[in-house]
């Protein structure tokens, strides 16, 4: 487990309690009382500290090398998960993942962004910032979802759209506009979650549905704080206060009306216990589902556009 810096008193009384139960396992002396006590400690410091987060330490969980990552939710939370590639036009873009899946009983169209392990993997995935023809992979898979009308749900987590030369020659803004316009007519219901990093129009690419719900520390937003940072003060230091500025965090997105649920993490966030992160986020999809199957398409596509038509503030 790696620990970031704000996590330290954690890692110090984890690296007790494993202490503890070394000692007891070679010497057999009884530490049972003293590892609870560190157990209880450990609970109470985690429970403290994240009571307590700044918009830059949601940011900074987001990107934890040990949070899970798109493909370990899948894989975790469906049977017989059947993945599909190609946009049909270019190519396969390994930074978006798609295909269908069953949650329980229930075939679902799952697709996401995936960022990578290591840094091999990461290369092979562009730390999952997506190409055109991931947009249009995407696009491709939520039309196979509507011809044999399965749900759609979308897992976010992207630092943006890749923002290369290629890209742009391919049509990056085109793809990312044609999916949003795409997915406020799709005729089944979209469950929206955002697990991670959910930046710029990269996100949006796979962002529009009738359920957007973001995870306790992930963040959404028009740009990363660094970049916020960089375009208003000319460096990378002030990050911290662009993140307050920019109301990133899922508290700020619920107040101001844009996602409709916070999914709460287990204690100490989803690296900490990626099992129960897993369970969590299936209930939720499940949850979702039986709300939006009972309501017909024609009402469901209305309620949708409506949501995002009355965003923001308007003066004429």
């Amino acid at each position: 487990m790696e620990y970031l810096d704000f996590e330290k008193p954690i890692q110090e009384i984890k690296d007790q309690y494993i202490k503890c139960v070394l000692i007891e396992k070679k010497s057999g002396i009884d530490m049972k009382e003293v590892c609870a006590q560190l157990q209880s400690k450990l609970e109470k410091t985690i429970k403290k500290l994240h009571k307590n987060l700044t918009p830059w330490q949601r940011v900074q969980l987001s990107r934890h090398p040990n949070r899970p990552y798109t493909l370990d939710y899948i894989q975790s939370i469906t049977k017989s998960f059947v993945e599909l590639h190609g946009d049909r036009h270019f190519g396969d873009d390994k930074a978006i993942v798609g295909g269908f899946g069953k949650i329980e009983d229930k075939t679902f169209m799952l697709i996401g962004t995936q960022k990578g392990k290591n840094t091999k993997d990461r290369q092979y995935r562009r730390f999952g910032m997506p190409n055109p023809e991931g947009y249009r992979k995407a696009l491709r898979l939520m039309k196979l979802a509507e011809k044999f009308r399965k749900p759609v749900v979308t897992l976010v987590d992207t630092p943006g759209a890749f923002p290369g030369i290629e890209a742009e020659k391919r049509g990056q803004g085109e793809a990312i506009g044609k999916n949003i316009y795409e997915m406020m007519c799709l005729k089944v219901p979209i469950i929206v979650l955002i697990i991670g990093e959910g930046a710029s129009g990269g996100a949006l690419g796979i962002g529009i549905g009738d359920k957007v719900s973001m995870m306790e520390n992930s963040w959404f937003s028009v740009i990363s704080p660094e970049s916020c940072s960089t375009i208003l003060w000319g460096k990378w230091e002030k990050k911290e206060k662009s993140s307050e500025a920019l109301k990133l965090t899922a508290e700020d997105m619920y107040k101001l009306n844009l996602i409709d649920d916070i999914i709460k993490e287990p204690l100490g966030g989803a690296h900490f216990c990626p099992k129960k992160a897993y369970k969590i986020v299936k209930k939720k999809i499940i949850k979702y589902d039986k709300q939006l199957s009972i309501i017909d398409i024609e009402s469901l596509i209305r309620k949708r556009k409506n949501k995002y038509i009355s965003m923001g503030y308007f003066d004429e």
